[in-house]
């Protein structure tokens, strides 16, 4: 695991907070990895890896369930393709989301001078977080890693069954909400594939868009960056055309053709994003109504089933130890009455003996 990275001191300059933002299964990953390895603080807290993802997804779980119930409460949920732009609630029960989310960061952040902001969800609900930030007197910086949508599509088909055009327009919604949530901050666009290639050079092109170095990289901590970003964290490729699958692939494919162009250096007409948030906008308004709750409902009802296997897996856990602790007491018990029944063996075979003596006696009189 990475080194856990120094407190910042009253002398330090101001805290920034390192933000890697973008759907899942794009590469968020293997950047904060990256990332944590290079200085920045990891959560308190962090989701652990799975068969999905097995070096992990260096996510705060207990973050990422906040950001789910703040989705929900706003009619949506993760895989929502309308969840960008952000929806505001009434302003009493924002502050209310807002505090939660700055009591959360101080938990798992605590002091650290480079916060590292790591869950997907974070991308869509980016304007509470940064009034979080705000609030705490924290700057930031934004990583956003590019990966061809239809390898996005492959992976979560895979972990979730999504069919590509769901997850092309998922992803899409991210991407929109991550370029479109940082334009005033430092921030560095990396291609997945060209990370794993040489990250390196990746790095140093996120340290020259920042305009800033990363807090620490030692030639150690290099060497655990080479045993992590191996060819194997390439699942996916982005193999098919994106026509085939209609208005969903076309802006996706435009979004992509964007970001692509960004991560290579070039310097894209942000109007083509534009274009793509208003055809994504068009089409919430003929089909939100039916997608947005169908998603909060489903992502409501996955949190009940997952909150259901908890509370079975401590019962069981619990049932488990009962069991174990029933099986220690009755080897307790058994070996009691087993030295019982041995001493009272002992004293009758003695009373015996008493006896034989006693009538031997009896008999020379």
């Amino acid at each position: 695991m990475p080194r856990t990275p120094p407190a910042r001191t009253a002398a330090a300059a101001p805290r920034t907070a390192y933000l890697v933002l973008g759907m899942h299964r794009s590469g968020t990953s293997a950047v904060t990895q990256l990332l944590a390895l290079a200085g920045c603080a990891l959560p308190a807290n962090v989701m652990p890896g799975d068969e999905h993802n097995a070096k992990g997804y260096f996510e705060p779980w207990k973050i990422a369930v906040f950001n789910d119930e703040r989705l929900r409460a706003a009619g949506s949920a993760w895989d929502d393709p309308f969840a960008y732009p952000f929806r505001p609630l009434p302003p009493t029960q924002e502050a209310a989301w807002r505090q939660r989310a700055v009591e959360l960061f101080d938990e798992e952040f605590g002091a650290a001078a480079f916060p590292l902001i790591k869950d997907p969800r974070a991308t869509v609900l980016m304007p509470l977080w940064r009034e979080v930030l705000a609030e705490r007197n924290v700057a930031a910086r934004a990583v956003i890693p590019v990966r061809h949508p239809l390898a996005v599509a492959g992976s979560l088909a895979r972990r979730d069954g999504f069919t590509p055009a769901k997850s092309v327009l998922v992803w899409a919604s991210y991407m929109l909400a991550a370029e479109a949530y940082t334009r005033d901050l430092p921030r560095a666009f990396t291609g997945y594939d060209a990370l794993l290639a040489d990250w390196r050079a990746e790095m140093g092109r996120i340290e020259a868009a920042h305009g800033a170095p990363l807090p620490a990289l030692t030639p150690e901590s290099a060497r655990e960056v080479d045993a992590f970003l191996t060819p194997e964290l390439r699942h996916n490729a982005g193999n098919g055309a994106m026509a085939e699958l209609g208005w969903a692939g076309e802006i996706a494919d435009s979004v992509h053709a964007w970001f692509a162009a960004k991560a290579a250096g070039g310097d894209p007409d942000p109007g083509a994003l534009d274009a793509a948030a208003a055809e994504l906008a068009r089409r919430q308004a003929e089909i939100g109504m039916l997608v947005s709750p169908a998603a909060r409902d489903l992502a409501a009802a996955r949190a009940e089933l997952a909150e259901a296997e908890r509370r079975l897996a401590v019962a069981q856990a619990l049932e488990s130890a009962l069991r174990a602790d029933m099986a220690r007491e009755r080897q307790v018990l058994e070996a009691g009455w087993k030295a019982t029944a041995r001493r009272l063996e002992k004293a009758m075979a003695a009373m015996a003996q008493i006896n034989l003596e006693l009538d031997a006696a009896l008999s020379d009189e």
